[in-house]
């Protein structure tokens, strides 16, 4: 299936990785320097739709999976598949689909944590960095826990590790609705469209996606990775923060960068978590311009 969004052509496609089959939306030439880009919760792959028409307008080859447990992408069962572990190597099996040995990679939210996680472990497949909104994993492991105002702030994690009354609070068919509202709440007014929040909704409403979008909090409390060997990051990073954000402390952001040897950080002072959509067209000349650095 194929879509045209402002002149970009969109190309859907399943591309089985890891174990798993995830829906991409692709654009740009084929021949282009490679973009993985990575939405968070709760979203889809058209929470990246900026990123990805201006990339492929530059000339990238741009990838914007659902992940694991998301919209129209396989819903595994269990906790267990929901390891960030297993998130990252999904993008190194959609780098190895497309043919390519490493890519950039573009992560917002728990994609940004996916993405951290990857140029952690696995840098020989990370060519450069965009972290939007989510700090260092060290970093935010440690204030999680020993951070009050974090551990304030980072309540609804918690709240989400009780079984299946999350899923009936934000994913019901009589709650999300209230739920989309909620979300565009914590965004600056307007930055959510009616349209985009009701195609939210439409992926919201995929069997299994409820569980399957929750279970990635799950897992980051019950199924934590193994201990990193080398907690810095040797790939150049670029990490773009919204200062109103409601759920993350913008003081994570200075450890974050000084856990990198090669860093930029660009403020939002007016925008918030949902910074792609506050800033669409400021995030996505930044984002241009250090990929083309």
């Amino acid at each position: 299936m194929h879509e045209v969004i402002d002149g970009i052509e969109i190309e859907h496609r399943d591309i089985v990785t890891n174990g798993v089959r995830l829906h991409c939306a692709i654009a740009g030439p084929v021949d282009g320097d490679l973009v993985i880009a990575l939405h968070g919760f709760p979203e889809f792959w058209r929470g990246m739709t900026g990123v990805i028409v201006s990339l492929a307008r530059a000339g990238y080859r741009v990838v914007a999976p659902d992940q694991r447990g998301y919209n129209l992408s396989e819903k595994p069962e269990g906790i267990d598949a929901y390891n960030v572990d297993e998130m990252a190597l999904d993008v190194v099996g959609i780098i190895d689909a497309m043919g390519r040995e490493s890519a950039h990679v573009v992560g917002h939210d728990w994609g940004a944590a996916v993405a951290w996680w990857l140029a952690l472990t696995r840098p020989e497949r990370v060519r450069r960095l965009v972290v939007i909104n989510v700090p260092h994993p060290s970093v935010f492991a440690r204030e999680v826990r020993g951070n009050k105002k974090q551990m304030r702030k980072s309540w609804y994690i918690f709240a989400i590790q009780v079984p299946a009354v999350p899923e009936r609070v934000a994913f019901g068919r009589r709650t999300r609705q209230r739920f989309s509202r909620a979300i565009a709440g914590t965004a600056n007014p307007g930055s959510f469209t009616p349209d985009y929040l009701a195609q939210l909704r439409e992926a919201w409403a995929q069997p299994g996606a409820a569980q399957g979008m929750l279970n990635w909090y799950r897992a980051s409390v019950r199924r934590r990775p193994g201990r990193l060997t080398d907690k810095r990051v040797h790939v150049p990073t670029l990490i773009i923060w919204g200062r109103k954000d409601v759920a993350l402390s913008d003081t994570m952001v200075q450890p974050s960068a000084d856990l990198c040897d090669d860093v930029r950080v660009e403020w939002f002072d007016d925008a918030t978590h949902w910074v792609l959509h506050d800033e669409p067209e400021r995030t996505s000349a930044l984002i241009l311009d250090f990929l083309s650095a």
